[in-house]
């Protein structure tokens, strides 16, 4: 299920985005962003809809996905 960023408190969107940016293994290449430029960077893909939030209802998580990346998984959760 998708769920707008409106929907979540600042507080909220901000650890759900600083968790994303910081969750081990995430790679952004060879220079070194601060961690705001990579928040604002992430809030940019919300607004512009690249990036999607979404409440997975049989783990009762949330995580960001990349809009194919949801649609690949949407696929997959709602097959047999």
């Amino acid at each position: 299920m998708l769920i707008p960023a409106e929907r979540l408190s600042g507080d909220a969107l901000a650890g759900l985005i600083e968790e994303f940016i910081t969750r081990e293994g995430t790679d952004y290449g060879a220079l070194e962003v601060c961690l705001e430029t990579k928040v604002q960077q992430v809030k940019q893909q919300l607004e512009q809809g690249d990036i999607v939030i979404v409440f997975d209802a049989a783990t009762e998580t949330v995580n960001l996905m990349t809009k194919i990346q949801y649609q690949q998984w949407s696929m997959t959760a709602d097959s047999p």
